[in-house]
């Protein structure tokens, strides 16, 4: 498609390749490779709880979040969709990057059966507009955040992202702008359960990174963008902690979370903990988890 992604062939992968192009930045890309096993009778906005736009699962606890618990068999149904999407997930990292597959962490599995666009929402919260990973309420002390997303969609629409500038651009102009790190901040905020575990200093610069770049509109009117549109059955995988990214449109997507440690990388000096000891000297003392 463009010089951003590296389609792979599911049966070819040269597995060097797919590290260096992940880990500076870029998509691995299978445009025939999806997860199959899908019930439509999961295929509807309908399933959702309340306000919610994903369904959440945690495979390791086999916990479900956020679909409507009153539908008959529903939970029985998702459970089953969701752990093959993370088994799914799990598999293709074992076969395109099998050197991070002693060392991954899991983290939550998606179903994303909203429309995203037109959706009214903070800008904060607003997945449109580009920005970089960071969880607000869930530290990941340095850990880089490893997604694997496919789209499922039955009507053969696209997920359509944005993928903006390099990292080290962003932040170049980013970094300066942000406070600088308060333990005292951090300890509150464990305290009044507003994150479940303290803030490290790297989680407080990419918070504060991906609230900043959202927050700016001028930034992301004017900042050059590349569109890809990412056809209905098909799969990519890309560190969107280290990616410039925006989601515009699209429906039905499953995503599953991992975490991998900055010295599992093949090229740890890509990671964005280690480009933010360049902006920020206290960063140099600490190490990533």
């Amino acid at each position: 498609m463009n010089s951003y992604l590296l389609t792979q062939n599911i049966e070819q992968i040269n597995h060097q390749e797919s590290l260096n192009i992940l880990e500076s930045g870029n998509i691995l890309f299978f445009p025939e490779y999806f997860f199959s096993s899908v019930d439509p009778s999961l295929m509807s906005e309908s399933i959702l709880h309340g306000t919610h736009k994903n369904v959440s699962y945690d495979y390791k606890r086999n916990k479900l979040g956020a679909f409507k618990k009153n539908v008959p068999d529903l939970d029985k149904k998702l459970e089953q969709f969701m752990r093959g999407y993370a088994e799914f997930a799990h598999k293709l990292i074992q076969t395109a990057l099998p050197s991070y597959l002693p060392h991954l962490q899991w983290g939550r599995t998606s179903f994303r059966p909203a429309q995203i666009s037109g959706r009214a929402t903070s800008r904060r919260k607003d997945d449109t507009r580009l920005h970089v990973d960071s969880f607000s309420a869930s530290p990941v002390n340095g850990l880089r955040i490893l997604r694997v997303f496919c789209n499922i969609n039955p009507q053969q629409e696209p997920r359509v992202w944005n993928l903006g500038e390099p990292f080290a651009q962003v932040l170049q102009r980013f970094a300066p702008q942000i406070s600088s790190y308060s333990k005292l901040t951090a300890r509150i905020l464990k305290l009044v359960k507003t994150t479940k575990t303290l803030r490290s200093p790297y989680d407080h610069y990419m918070l504060h990174l991906h609230d900043t770049m959202k927050r700016d509109d001028h930034y992301q009117a004017q900042v050059k963008k590349i569109q890809i549109n990412f056809p209905s059955q098909s799969t990519w995988i890309v560190f969107t902690d280290h990616v410039s990214h925006a989601a515009l449109s699209g429906q039905y997507l499953l995503e599953q979370t991992f975490y991998l440690p900055v010295d599992k990388m093949a090229n740890p000096e890509f990671s964005p903990f280690n480009e933010w000891k360049k902006f920020r000297p206290e960063l140099r003392y600490l190490t990533s988890h």
